[in-house]
């Protein structure tokens, strides 16, 4: 349960049809918070009873600067492909709200300089320059990343992929927003840089094989060369830079797998939810039985 500050009435959440940001939205809900979301044009089932809907492009202040009026703070994820546009976003944001959550990443922490931390480290740093209230989420990979093995998996029962042994501690996308809604309608988590984990770090043979067991058949982990992997990221993704940057990540992860965190409990008083919980709740997408 969110215990919510008197002080914090209407939230405004940004990526709100998003994987996150529409369980910020239900969240936000539950305790009891108008909620207003931005998006460019209203969504094709509508908005939630109850919910606001703000039309407007993120990049554009001038098209929803009317509609802040009243909001007391701000979920923020960053849709752009630059930062550029930070400054005077944030700007029109601080005219009207108090606070603000936005969604980072934990790479921003370590000590390598690859595009994506770049990107994060720039926003985080225009978000401190302003007098907003601020609180930064900075989460491992996100679960829902394996979405992208779900055609191999649904197809051919394999998944061919790079550095099976690099090991993740992966993170339910319901505990990202469960953090996310007490940041910003609860005191006391000004200032805070949350790192977000899963409760283990887990290798990607062994994310397989627990979808495996969610989805009631057994997978085959098929280790890729990174040079030809390489070849079909960029083919798949278009961006070679990114494509080098995720490599060299899942490379550093095989001799170091990434940390565990606590914050998740510590936050919300509930233990991170498992990776096979996650497996669990979406093995439909993977051509299993939907849980009930």
């Amino acid at each position: 349960m969110v215990r919510s500050s008197a002080d914090v009435k209407r939230v405004l959440v940004t990526g709100a049809t998003g994987t996150v940001g529409r369980l910020v939205v239900s969240e936000l809900r539950r305790a009891g918070r108008v909620v207003r979301i931005l998006a460019r044009k209203p969504p094709p089932g509508g908005v939630p009873e109850g919910v606001e809907l703000l039309v407007g492009d993120l990049a554009a202040p001038e098209s929803y600067a009317a509609g802040l009026a009243g909001v007391d703070a701000v979920f923020l994820m960053w849709p752009l492909f630059t930062p550029g546009a930070a400054p005077a976003v944030l700007e029109g944001v601080a005219r009207h709200a108090r606070r603000i959550v936005y969604l980072s990443a934990a790479s921003v922490a370590g000590d390598h300089a690859t595009p994506p931390v770049l990107f994060h480290t720039a926003i985080e740093r225009a978000i401190e320059r302003t007098r907003l209230a601020w609180t930064f989420l900075r989460p491992t990979g996100f679960a829902t990343n394996t979405l992208m093995w779900a055609a191999q998996i649904r197809d051919r029962g394999i998944v061919r992929w790079p550095y099976g042994s690099a090991a993740r501690s992966l993170i339910h996308e319901r505990d990202i927003a469960a953090i996310a809604a007490r940041a910003l309608v609860e005191d006391g988590h000004v200032g805070a840089s949350y790192v977000l984990t899963g409760p283990e770090a887990l290798t990607q043979i062994d994310q397989v094989r627990i979808i495996g067991d969610a989805i009631g058949r057994p997978l085959r982990y098929e280790e890729l060369p990174p040079e030809v992997a390489r070849a079909e990221l960029i083919a798949a993704w278009g961006n070679a830079g990114f494509v080098d940057a995720a490599l060299a990540g899942w490379a550093k992860l095989v001799a170091a797998p990434e940390g565990v965190t606590r914050t998740v409990l510590e936050v919300t008083g509930v233990p991170a939810r498992t990776f096979r919980q996650w497996a669990q709740d979406h093995a439909g997408e993977f051509g299993g039985a939907v849980a009930a």
